[in-house]
């Protein structure tokens, strides 16, 4: 019994020992993988990176994690002179490969990611005062409301839609305008100059491709996935 009690202890304290070295590891490849991520994308943040999955060093000794999320909290699109903040950024991949050397991640089988834009961000984003708000959605489409710094229409309020286009852009496009505005010489030329835009995101880990825009009342949210991603450079 003295002998099965002295084994019992050993095995406490050496599987203590193995967690404590496993968490240690597991952190130290969190940091080194942020960093990375972080010069491969230009983020101006380090993001925060979590490997799931226990132990680690079991996973690492099979060249596969199962799981990494990162954080990478807000990164910028751009176009014509406005920039667009996408917040709360984060991407989950998963079955994730590292290099024969075990010193970096190689890609991973399939990633998922998710975004929120506000719409004050979406309004500084189209300059000129325009304002956008939400306005729900109709026959499935996401819909925003824009009141575009028009002379002489300062009444003018119209709805338009939030899509996302080729993989990388967040597009916003002002719906049919009104007939008053048709009328008019050089109208709808102004109001779309105000209404409608393309900003191209390219901060996105890897080959993730943007599929989904849902607005809410808070807010725009997106989406993107894909399938053989690189998470560093």
């Amino acid at each position: 019994m003295r002998a099965l009690r002295v084994l019992l202890v050993l095995v406490v304290i050496f599987g203590g020992l193995f967690v404590a070295a496993d968490r240690l590891a597991v952190n130290l490849a969190e940091d080194k993988a942020a960093e990375k991520l972080r010069a491969s994308r230009g983020l101006d943040r380090t993001p925060e990176v979590s490997i799931k999955g226990f132990p680690f060093l079991t996973q690492v000794a099979g060249r596969s994690l199962d799981e990494v999320e990162a954080k990478l909290g807000s990164v910028e699109a751009r176009a014509e002179g406005h920039t667009l903040r996408i917040d709360q950024m984060s991407a989950q991949f998963q079955d994730v490969k590292l290099t024969s050397d075990y010193g970096s991640i190689e890609g991973a089988a399939s990633a998922t990611a998710t975004a929120r834009i506000t719409y004050a961000d979406l309004t500084k984003a189209s300059g000129r005062n325009v304002k956008v708000s939400y306005a729900g959605e109709k026959d499935g489409r996401s819909q925003v409301k824009i009141t575009p710094n028009v002379p002489f229409l300062d009444s003018l309020t119209v709805t338009g839609s939030i899509t996302v286009e080729n993989g990388n852009t967040v597009r916003l496009r002002a719906d049919e305008l009104p007939v008053v505005c048709r009328a008019l010489p050089g109208c709808q030329a102004k109001v779309r100059a105000e209404t409608d835009h393309d900003w191209k995101l390219d901060q996105l880990p890897g080959n993730l491709k943007l599929d989904k825009v849902t607005t809410q009342a808070d807010g725009i949210s997106i989406s993107a996935s894909g399938k053989d991603v690189k998470l560093t450079g």
